[in-house]
Formats: structure tokens, sequence, C-alpha cells
């Protein structure tokens, strides 16, 4: 097999390094050495690495594997447990145990981290979509590192066809492993780089452990259904393997998005390939990433809310969130997550933003205080009602970040 060559532009290793945002995935055989034992070297290690970026001022968001690993461990079981039920027993004990490892690590190099477990249907569903960015957004500029891993002691389904944040669908893609939620996670967070470490050292012509001959394959643009049709099977300890990777490298290539797969055991591995090394390889987008802020932008609208000069001022000025109080009118129907116009009472469009409320809901909170959403509402979603990593300023607006 012969990879894809990539143009000179995006073939630049070094580019790798400009990533502001990065979502990192372990997988169960970077966090273990047979998918039971804790490979705490090589897990504080990779700690170390991250915690430097996180502290450089790098957004970094980690997916970890293990949890069912931990289980076993604490459990005493050899084996992986055949059962649905078992395994999931094991990932309610092995989640609590990884957790507190990352979390003595981490806080020993100055970095504080945060939990996030999800399922399917948190990123299936476009309102919980919302939230899921708009959490983790919220924890990256707090300085925290979140931490995430598939709920596995309430997961059963193994695909779903994604909403993410801006309303478009995800194709669908195996959520019975971590290395489809990295990418989920990466496109929902426009994320500069997904790096995948696993226990190999990247893709192949052919299967490694059979075909001697076989070659890494450096780089390449994209993922074709060749490629996930020479790559079966699971890894040892894991549920994942290089096809669940490709998958993953797939989704987010697709939106303009590169994909490392490197390994674990390499030591420095995240560093040297933000410094551009030849290690693992680089799946290129085959278009550069789509400004999210465009898709904002153009999009089509389902409504409007007009907005008081207050509010106007502080979303120009002090890049503030749209708060209930600033909300004059709201026209037309929509629901939690869709995208609106926000317009000047003379009617003049100067932004558009997903938001948080449905019309109704909208229309209730006009000019109220934040702090009257449990009454009015009998629910407190958000305090504002666009925030502002959800929203646009019409290009052209005066001081649009």
């Amino acid at each position: 097999m012969t990879a894809r060559s990539a143009d000179a532009s995006s073939s630049d290793r070094s580019s790798l390094g400009h990533a502001h945002r990065l979502v990192v995935k372990f997988g169960t055989r970077v966090v273990t050495h047979d998918g039971v034992e804790l490979a705490a070297g090589r897990v504080h290690a990779l700690v170390e690495e991250l915690a430097r970026l996180r502290r450089g001022g790098a957004e970094v968001v980690l997916v970890s594997s293990g949890a069912v690993g931990m289980g076993m461990r604490v459990l005493g079981l050899r084996e992986r447990p055949r059962s649905l039920g078992l395994r999931q027993a094991c990932a309610a004990v092995g989640q609590g145990h990884l957790m507190a490892l990352y979390t003595q690590a981490f806080a020993q190099l100055g970095v504080q981290c945060a939990q996030v477990l999800l399922t399917q249907e948190d990123l299936g569903d476009r309102d919980r979509a919302l939230c899921v960015r708009t959490t983790l957004m919220r924890l990256l500029e707090l300085g925290t590192l979140p931490i995430l891993n598939e709920n596995d002691s309430v997961s059963v389904r193994e695909l779903v066809e994604v909403q993410v944040a801006d309303g478009a669908s995800a194709p669908e893609v195996a959520f019975g492993d971590n290395d489809g939620l990295s990418a989920l996670v990466a496109r929902a967070l426009d994320a500069d780089l997904l790096l995948l470490l696993t226990d190999v050292d990247g893709l192949y012509t052919a299967n490694p452990a059979i075909d001697p001959g076989a070659q890494r394959i450096r780089e390449q643009v994209g993922v074709e259904p060749a490629d996930l049709a020479r790559t079966t099977g699971t890894s040892a300890g894991g549920t994942g393997g290089m096809t669940s990777k490709l998958a993953a490298a797939r989704v987010v290539t697709e939106v303009g998005v590169p994909a490392v797969i490197a390994s674990g055991a390499t030591p420095q591995v995240i560093s040297r390939v933000l410094a551009g090394e030849d290690l693992g390889t680089v799946l290129w987008p085959a278009s550069p990433r789509p400004a999210r802020r465009r898709s904002l932008a153009q999009g089509a609208r389902a409504g409007a809310l007009v907005v008081n000069d207050g509010a106007i001022a502080a979303l120009l000025q002090r890049k503030a969130s749209l708060l209930p109080i600033g909300v004059l009118r709201v026209e037309g129907e929509f629901d939690r997550g869709e995208l609106v116009e926000i317009r000047d009472r003379s009617g003049r469009v100067f932004g558009r933003g997903l938001v948080n409320y449905g019309a109704a809901a909208c229309r209730a909170l006009a000019g109220q205080h934040s702090d009257r959403i449990d009454a009015i509402l009998g629910y407190r979603g958000y305090d504002a009602v666009v925030t502002r990593d959800n929203l646009v300023l019409t290009e052209g607006t005066p001081r649009d970040p």
C-alpha cells in the first residue's frame, strides 16, 4: 500500500508545534503494561509532559482509558471479563483509582485537573453537546486540565450519530472506545491537534506482527475506507485498535484537524511530536479547518434576539457574554442550541450565536437579572443567554475579536 502524499504546506511537521488546544488520548496499553498492571513510570512521564504544556499556556484535554484495567487489578481479576456487567463493575471501581492517580500526579506539578465522564447521549443530543462544550471551555479558561473517559459503568451502546455544538452531524463512529470519544471532543472543541497514543509507533503498510516487511507510514492525507479495511482487530486489554484510531482520525481530518498516531512508550513522545520529529504517523486534513466563527456567521439562523445598547457595548468592548438583562425582544421560534441573530434596536445584525435557552424561555427572561432565572423558569441552566465562546460578531463590526 502506498501512502497518499501530503502537499508541501500540510506536510511540515513543525506546524504541529503551533497547536494551542490539544486533545491527547492515552490507550489502555499506555496506561498499563498488560491491560491490568499500572505502567506508573510511563504514566507519570506523560503527565509531566502534559503539565509542562498546560503551564506554558496550552489548552490540553486528556482522554484516558484504563478504568477497567485498574478495576480488574483492584478486584484481583487477571482475565478481562466477558460479561458486560462485570466490565462495568470493574470500570466503576477503577475509575476512582485512575482519577486519584491523575489528580495527585498533576497536583504535584502545579496543575489542577477535572474529571468529566461522558456517554454517547451526551454528544448525541444537541442540548447536551452544547453543555459539554461550554463546560470544557470553562474548565480550560480556569486553567484546569480536563480528564475525560467514557462512562463505562452505564454506557452500553457502541455507535452513535453525533451532533456537535454547531449543529453539524459527524460521521458515525465507535463510541465504545476512547478513540471515538477523543475525536468527537476534538471536533466539538475546535482543537488544533488530536494525538492518539497507543502501543504501536504508527500506521503500517501491513500488520507488523504478521508481515516483517511492513513499513511505518510517516504521513498521509486523510483516511480512506481501504485504510480501515486493512486494520482489523482490537488491542489486547482494550476495546480499540488501529481501526478505531483511523476512524477517529477520519472524524477530525474531515473537519480540517490533523491527527497523530504514535507510541506512548517512546520517551518524551508528546514534546518530540510537537517539535516536528519523525515519530508515528501524521494524518493530515485534505483542506484547512473551516473557521468556526465563519460557520456561525454564515449559518442559517432560527430566530433573533434584539438587545439594548448596554448589551452591545458589553459585547463589543468587554467581549462579554449576552445576559438576559440585555435582551429587549425575541423574534421567531427556536430551540436551545440553535443559531440566532443578535440585533440592535434598529434591526442591524451585529452578531450570531448558539442560544442557551429556547425562544419561550428567552422571552420570559428578557430584561431580567441572571439571579432570577431559577424563579422565572423553575430551573437554572446558564447565567448567559449566549455565552461568549458560542458567539461571533458580524464581519466588519468594530472591535470584532
